[in-house]
């Protein structure tokens, strides 16, 4: 399962259910994917197909968006 956090533009962040422990969303949209870091710092840990600025626009929203991602992430591991 991977549940939908939020969607953003083109973009889709979601959570991979059963993955590792680090607090981490993934991003998707046509072009490519990401995976990024949430914790100690948010911070880019993987990508594919997708550009320099995609990449530097993902970044802000994880950013702007990380205490919403956080909750998010909080609720649905404490199941």
């Amino acid at each position: 399962m991977s549940p939908t956090v939020f969607r953003e533009g083109e973009y889709r962040f979601y959570f991979f259910s059963r993955e590792e422990s680090r607090m981490h969303v993934h991003v998707c949209c046509a072009e490519g994917e990401a995976k990024c870091w949430i914790e100690p710092e948010v911070k880019l840990a993987c990508s594919a197909g997708l550009t320099d600025r995609q990449l530097g626009a993902i970044q802000k929203i994880v950013e702007d968006r990380r205490d919403e991602i956080t909750r998010a992430w909080n609720g649905h591991f404490s199941r």
